[in-house]
């Protein structure tokens, strides 16, 4: 079984949402219906930016909890590296 972190963000790409899943493609598709969590409901935060996968879920959740540590600038230059146009990748997972 695999274990992501992952990031999302909203339409205009002002607020970053930093979680783990077992279930990447449902976890997004939950929050694309505003299933997610309060904050992503708060911020209509729907769109995938970034995500990593780990076979162990403890390696998952730390490094959520350490992503969740970082300054934004750290954030957006780490998704920068594999998604340079902040494109939501969603699409490309259900494809």
């Amino acid at each position: 079984m695999a274990y992501y972190t992952y990031i999302m963000t909203n339409k205009i790409r002002s607020v970053l949402y930093i979680g783990v899943t077992s279930n990447l493609l449902t976890r997004i598709e939950q929050h694309r219906k505003n299933i997610g969590s309060k904050f992503t409901q708060k911020y209509n935060i729907k769109y995938l930016l970034y995500f990593e996968e780990y076979d162990i879920p403890t390696d998952a959740i730390a490094r959520e909890k350490r992503l969740k540590k970082w300054k934004r600038s750290w954030k957006l230059d780490l998704i920068k590296k594999k998604n340079p146009d902040l494109i939501d990748l969603y699409p490309f997972l259900v494809e």
